[in-house]
C-alpha cells in the first residue's frame, strides 16, 4: 500500500454483502437472538440504542442484560426487547458477581454485543477481559468494553471465538498504544496490523470508516457529520450485532451494517439536517435504508 494515498483501500460498496431473503414461512427462532451486555446508571440510554438497532437491523429476538439498578429504565425505552437484571455495585454498573449470570444468558445467544453505556472499573475490567476470553459466540465490542481491553492489550488474541472490534480513532489508539494525533491513513494501516495479529474484524470509526480483517480491507462512502452525536456507535454495535444473528459473516455484517448506518444517517441528514440529527434519527430512518438495499 502506498502510504502517502487516502485510496490506497477500495471502497465499501465494491460487492456490499446482502442479507438472506426471508422465506414466507419464516419464524423469529430463524433470525437469531442477539444478547446486549452493558449498561448503568446515568447511561442507560446506550444500551437501550443498541437494542433497539438489533430489532431494527432484523434480528428475531434480542435481550439487554444490564445492571439490576437501571433495569426499569432500560425496560421503558422499549416494549419489543427483553430485559435481564444483573446484580449492580453501588455506583450502578453490572457488578463482578454477574458473570456466572451473564454466561447462562449467552448459552441461548447468537450472537453477544459487549460495551454500550458499561462504564469504568478494575472489576468491570477484568469480567470484561475474561468474556471476551472466554465465550466463543460471535461477539461484537464496542465503547468501555474496548478501553477494559486496553488495559490488558494481551488478551487480543487470546479470544475463544469471532470478534468484532468497533473504536473510534480514540479508543483504537488507547487500544494499539498509537499517537491519536496520526493521520488517517495510519491508523487505517494499523487497524489492518491489529486485525491480522489478533484475527478479528476491526471497525476504526470516522469519515469513511475503514473495516478490516487483516486480509481485507475497505472504507464506507456513506454517512456525514451530522452523525457525530453521543449514541451513534451504540446503534452501529446493535445493528452490526443484529446482521450476524442472520446469518452473515462477522466481515461481511460490520461491512453491510457501517454501509446501513451511514445511509440511514444520509437520510435522517436529508430530512432533519445534520445539525440536528441525533443517535435515535439513525433507528428511525434504518428501515428505509435496509429497504433501499433489499
Amino acid at each position: 500500500m502506498a502510504d502517502n494515498a487516502e485510496t490506497s483501500f477500495p471502497t465499501n460498496q465494491a460487492t456490499l454483502p446482502s442479507l438472506p431473503r426471508r422465506e414466507a414461512d419464516a419464524h423469529k427462532g430463524r433470525f437469531g437472538l442477539a444478547l446486549v451486555v452493558g449498561g448503568s446508571r446515568g447511561m442507560s440510554g446506550a444500551v437501550a440504542l443498541a437494542g433497539m438497532a438489533c430489532l431494527r437491523g432484523g434480528a428475531g429476538l434480542v435481550r439487554l442484560a444490564v445492571p439490576d439498578a437501571c433495569l426499569d429504565v432500560v425496560a421503558a425505552h422499549e416494549p419489543s426487547y427483553m430485559t435481564i437484571p444483573l446484580p449492580s455495585t453501588g455506583d450502578g454498573q453490572i457488578a463482578e458477581a454477574a458473570e456466572d449470570a451473564i454466561h447462562r444468558w449467552c448459552e441461548a445467544a447468537t450472537c453477544v454485543a459487549l460495551g454500550p453505556g458499561l462504564g469504568r472499573s478494575e472489576g468491570l475490567d477484568q469480567l470484561v477481559g475474561r468474556l471476551y476470553r472466554d465465550l466463543s459466540h460471535p461477539m461484537v465490542v464496542d465503547a468501555d468494553a474496548l478501553n477494559a481491553l486496553a488495559t490488558q492489550p494481551d488478551i487480543l488474541a487470546r479470544h475463544a471465538g469471532p470478534r468484532i472490534l468497533t473504536p473510534h480513532p480514540g479508543e483504537f489508539a488507547r487500544l494499539v498504544g498509537a499517537d491519536t494525533a496520526a493521520s488517517p491513513l495510519a491508523q487505517r494501516q494499523a487497524a489492518v496490523e491489529l486485525a491480522k495479529r489478533c484475527d478479528v474484524v476491526v471497525v476504526l470509526k470516522g469519515h469513511q470508516t475503514c473495516i478490516t480483517d487483516g486480509a481485507r480491507t475497505f472504507l464506507n462512502m456513506t454517512g456525514n457529520p451530522g452523525m457525530a452525536t453521543g449514541g451513534s456507535g451504540d446503534v452501529l454495535t446493535g445493528l452490526i450485532a443484529a446482521l450476524v444473528c442472520q446469518g452473515l459473516s462477522p466481515m461481511d455484517a460490520a461491512r453491510l451494517g457501517v454501509h446501513l448506518h451511514g445511509a440511514a444517517g444520509d437520510l435522517a441528514a436529508a430530512a432533519l439536517g445534520q445539525t440536528s440529527m441525533i443517535a435515535s434519527d439513525l433507528i428511525r430512518f434504518l428501515p428505509e435504508a435496509i429497504k433501499n438495499r433489499l
